[in-house]
């Protein structure tokens, strides 16, 4: 029969536990950190190459926005949403923003955004008249580079009753350019 007899001094018991805790914390923030460095991707991997992407009042602004930073990561890429038909003076007759009013504070104030389409057919749509679309992201000029949706599909809808609003980009938002 063997007996051990093992002596640890407190010093050393200190210093394997420092260790042990160390190693815990290191593998807590590793995880942590690739699990927000892979949450980072979530708004721009949302749009696949080969289905069509449908934005609705909840990712409406992240994709937005997502797409107006990066242009040429979505040229190509299918969306569909529906919004109202809003002009500015200096549109073609081919354009129309797809709009949404946007909330910025809290007595219900709006800003007016969207994507700008492009459709041999827009003139039959009235402005403030409710459409879904259904396009391709492609990159066009209108005072600089910006997003252009070449429109595939066009149908006139009721304006909804719900979720017409959307709102500022929220916290899961990371812009492309701060990622590297």
């Amino acid at each position: 029969m063997f007996i051990y007899n093992i002596k640890f001094n407190g010093k050393t018991l200190v210093k394997i536990l420092f260790v042990i805790i160390a190693i815990v914390i290191t593998l807590y923030f590793s995880i942590s950190a690739y699990k927000i460095y892979q949450n980072s991707f979530k708004v721009k991997d949302e749009i696949d190459e080969n289905k069509i992407m449908y934005l609705t009042a909840e990712n409406y602004t992240n994709i937005l926005k997502s797409v107006h930073d990066d242009v040429n990561s979505y040229v190509g890429k299918k969306i569909c949403f529906t919004g109202y038909v809003y002009r500015l003076l200096d549109f073609k007759e081919t354009e129309f923003v797809l709009a949404r009013d946007m909330i910025v504070s809290s007595d219900m104030q709006t800003l007016i955004v969207g994507f700008l389409c492009d459709s041999k057919n827009a003139k039959d749509f009235p402005d403030q008249s409710w459409v879904e679309i259904t396009g391709e992201i492609t990159q066009g000029s209108y005072h600089g580079n910006m997003p252009i949706i070449q429109i595939k599909e066009i149908k006139q809808i009721e304006k909804p009753e719900s979720d017409i609003y959307v709102y500022p980009p929220d916290d899961t938002y990371i812009p492309t350019s701060a990622i590297f």
